[in-house]
């Protein structure tokens, strides 16, 4: 079986491979979560204990084990992050494609975007966050809704190049109808760079999800990995103890490692969508 060629050339960026390997071994632990954990939701034990076989990662001040809490917490975010990135992209997408091929109504759609550009798009969240109930599907449509003008302003400007090269212009000399230029030609070749977006608005979406819930604006009944990490800030004194190392580490240590995998991943797209950056 012949290997797609975008992915033979993406094979050759040691970076980005491994930013794969990281996340997919990561969204494997998510997925296998309800198998690889030892205990059910809310089981309680003997409050901080410390790691033992019985306790991978120990457990908190309430005696909740916090390997369970790990995973459901990747659970969480990586659907969540996941989720609100394809929604946000796919509107982007959509919108930025329409606004760079139709003329018509392509001004008027890109002021609609400049004006979701203009404001500031986490101290809006925030805002919103505190008067709107915290959940994951609030949050999720918190970053979808803010998501999408940056996609859309990136494939609009892609569509109007590619509208100019030779091989559109020559579709349409030869009396190609329209829609078949808009699908066959234009909207694939401005795919990539809205890809390479939809690995940062995850990217984004992730950690904006754990800055809500260390300013205590996340859903408190959901187990993220902010939400760790915002119920271990409660707790000081925990910093001069070794509790710290079991508690808040690895929660922290998931959100950087993800965002990482991302970043790498990211180049990668990035270099094989402009060949400029292939060189």
């Amino acid at each position: 079986m012949r290997l797609p060629r975008w992915w033979m050339a993406f094979r050759r960026q040691p970076a980005a491979v491994a930013g794969l390997a990281i996340l997919g071994a990561l969204a494997v632990l998510a997925a296998l979560a309800p198998w690889l954990a030892p205990y059910e939701a809310g089981a309680m034990f003997t409050p901080l204990e410390a790691p033992s076989w019985r306790h991978p990662l120990g457990t908190n001040d309430l005696g909740y084990d916090l390997w369970c809490e790990w995973l459901q917490g990747a659970r969480f975010s990586l659907a969540l992050g996941a989720l609100a990135a394809l929604t946000a992209t796919a509107v982007g997408t959509l919108v930025g494609a329409v606004a760079g091929y139709c003329q018509r109504v392509g001004p008027y759609l890109m002021r609609l975007v400049d004006v979701f550009l203009a404001v500031p798009r986490f101290p809006l969240i925030v805002l919103m966050a505190a008067f709107v109930r915290p959940g994951f599907a609030s949050l999720w449509l918190f970053f979808a809704l803010f998501g999408w003008p940056p996609v859309a302003r990136i494939v609009c400007a892609r569509m109007l190049a590619e509208k100019r090269q030779e091989y559109a212009v020559a579709a349409e000399g030869v009396g190609a109808r329209s829609a078949r230029i808009f699908a066959r030609h234009l909207l694939p070749a401005a795919l990539p760079v809205a890809f390479v977006r939809l690995v940062a608005e995850m990217q984004h979406a992730i950690v904006a999800e754990a800055g809500l819930s260390f300013l205590g604006l996340g859903d408190p009944t959901a187990r993220s990995w902010g939400m760790t990490l915002s119920h271990a800030r409660r707790y000081p004194a925990l910093f001069v103890s070794d509790v710290w190392t079991w508690w808040v580490l690895p929660s922290g240590l998931a959100i950087t490692l993800t965002c990482l995998a991302l970043a790498l991943i990211g180049i990668g797209l990035e270099t094989l969508s402009n060949p400029r950056l292939r060189h």
